[in-house]
């Protein structure tokens, strides 16, 4: 599988992420999280996409599939972090982050 995450990611580096939902972005993440394939350019570029964009339309649980991922794969991206952390504080109630719905 190490052949196929690899040529995925190449290709994924080519593409114009604006054209790929929260859900999509979060779930390429976890997906090369789970597999053990590292591929530290991918997580930079993702991450410096998502600082970009608004996190209003990430659901909670695509916000900790992207934190999850990250820190399973070993990848740190601070100003991704920052944009997280502050989203979720700015919350009206913290506890209407639900990192499962």
């Amino acid at each position: 599988h190490s052949r196929l995450f690899q040529e995925i990611g190449e290709e994924l580096l080519g593409f114009d992420l604006g054209d790929f939902t929260e859900q999509a972005l979060a779930n390429i993440l976890w997906s090369f999280a789970k597999s053990g394939e590292k591929k530290p350019e991918l997580f930079q570029t993702l991450g410096d996409h998502i600082v970009v964009r608004s996190l209003d339309d990430f659901w909670p649980q695509a916000l900790s599939h992207v934190v999850w991922a990250y820190a399973n794969a070993g990848e740190s991206h601070p100003e991704l972090f920052k944009k997280i952390g502050d989203h979720i504080a700015l919350l009206e109630r913290l506890d209407s982050f639900d990192p499962q719905a």
